[in-house]
């Protein structure tokens, strides 16, 4: 089997001919703004990769899932990111619709039937914000929340059909108040969409701003989750991020698969340099692919968002292995005759850069290793 086969086959049965639809358009045009592999993914049926085949969606497990976007991120490092902010909203709900008594699996069965896409609003990107502080204000109405604030960056910004953002409401007993998603439709009044990515590094991300000013969200459009403000992360939180950990790492170690590739295909490379950047490149993969494993297993706990963050960590500091030697052996006329190989390489560093960072959890991590809960920072 070749490097990515795998990969690449997993792509294929879950969403057929998009992988052929993205390796038919050129690696720079795919990364540029307007690129049209958002909505290649789109029409392939992406949107409903991860929800359930009950609710009429692909039924990707988290091994599928994971591959998927590793496939994706050698294809297009831009949609392999946006796509995993529309997973996380997407794992976030199907959780919520598996704990509730509610009408969550409706919501989760037309985005999956519609192909619709979900931005996420949550606090991811702020600094100084936990990933899961609500990034919006909402204020109560008799016909339901209106919604005020600021995302950026907001992947998908421009080809979302609804945003998913994590505000604070009143309990329904009155005491207090608790987290909540709220789904805010593309079309509402008071939603605008304005440029904020100015960098040309994962341009085709549609990484802008989206601004809502006092956007009406009725009440079946919310949905709670029970948990009280600075509470410890309670199951549905837990889920989702396990799913963002997964999924972004596995997006970022498919833009370098990308780079390793290319090595794998040059027979210019000695033999046992190549071996090398291989075994190294599926070593990374492994730690993935066993973390994707235990998500299968079981509903993912406390213990499961602790590994998830080791082999995010411990990938990352893979890929800064990887990523040099692969571009120090394809050689300076690679390197000039293409943007390809520069841009492969610089895309990879973006996987540091997600929250939340390596040195605000070393706190957080240190206290869970001496038996404390696990707090995200």
């Amino acid at each position: 089997m070749r490097f990515l086969d795998r990969e690449r086959a997993a792509l294929t049965k879950l969403l057929p001919g998009l992988d052929d639809s993205l390796r038919a358009v050129p690696l720079m045009t795919l990364e540029r703004p307007g690129s049209p592999g958002i909505g290649l993914f789109r029409d392939s049926g992406g949107p409903g990769l991860l929800a359930p085949a009950s609710l009429q969606g692909r039924g990707a497990t988290a091994l599928d899932a994971v591959r998927v976007q590793r496939a994706l991120g050698s294809r297009s490092p831009s949609l392999a990111v946006a796509t995993t902010m529309h997973h996380f909203s997407m794992a976030t709900l199907v959780g919520l619709s598996n704990a509730g008594e509610g009408l969550e699996w409706m919501l989760v069965q037309a985005v999956a039937t519609e192909n619709q896409l979900m931005a996420s609003g949550f606090a991811e990107g702020r600094s100084g914000a936990g990933i899961l502080s609500p990034s919006m204000s909402a204020t109560p109405t008799p016909q339901g929340l209106r919604i005020t604030g600021v995302k950026r960056p907001c992947s998908l910004a421009r080809s979302m059909d609804l945003l998913t953002a994590s505000v604070l409401v009143p309990r329904e007993d009155g005491e207090g108040e608790e987290l909540a998603v709220a789904l805010v439709p593309a079309a509402s009044e008071g939603l605008s969409v304005s440029g904020f990515w100015s960098s040309g590094f994962l341009a085709g991300a549609e990484s802008d701003q989206v601004t809502l000013d006092g956007v009406l969200v009725p009440p079946d459009l919310m949905v709670r989750t029970a948990c009280p403000p600075g509470a410890r992360l309670d199951e549905v939180q837990t889920i989702g991020l396990v799913w963002f950990e997964l999924l972004m790492t596995g997006s970022y170690l498919g833009a370098a698969s990308g780079l390793v590739e290319r090595v794998l295909l040059n027979d210019r490379v000695p033999e046992g340099e190549r071996v090398a950047l291989l075994v190294a490149a599926e070593s990374a993969a492994a730690s993935v692919e066993g973390l994707a494993r235990r998500v299968d297993e079981g509903t993912p706990d406390e213990s499961t968002l602790a590994e998830s963050l080791y082999v995010r960590y411990g990938v990352q500091d893979a890929l800064s292995r990887i990523v040099p030697r692969a571009v120090e052996l394809l050689g300076g006329l690679n390197f000039m005759a293409s943007d390809e190989v520069g841009y492969l390489a610089a895309c990879t560093n973006g996987l540091a850069l997600h929250p939340p960072s390596r040195s605000r959890m070393t706190g957080p991590l240190a206290a869970y290793l001496a038996d404390g809960p696990l707090t995200v920072a």
